[in-house]
């Protein structure tokens, strides 16, 4: 893991087409703006895991025959 010390107004790039912006440190909390082409996705981890086990669950129940 790469990890980078910002203050507020600074930018990180990633490859050629995402920066990600330090926008506001207030209360122990770090807002981050990212600029990006709409078709990256940008979730939080949280969301991600969701949305992963829920795929997950329904490969499951795709998977399991009929009236089980």
């Amino acid at each position: 893991m790469l990890v980078l010390s910002r203050k507020v107004g600074e930018t990180v790039r990633i490859a050629e087409n995402i920066e990600v912006t330090v926008v506001e440190i207030k209360h122990g909390k770090v807002r981050l703006g990212f600029r990006c082409p709409q078709e990256v996705p940008i979730l939080r981890q949280e969301v991600y895991d969701r949305e992963q086990a829920d795929e997950s669950l329904s490969l499951i129940e795709l998977a399991e025959p009929a009236g089980v």
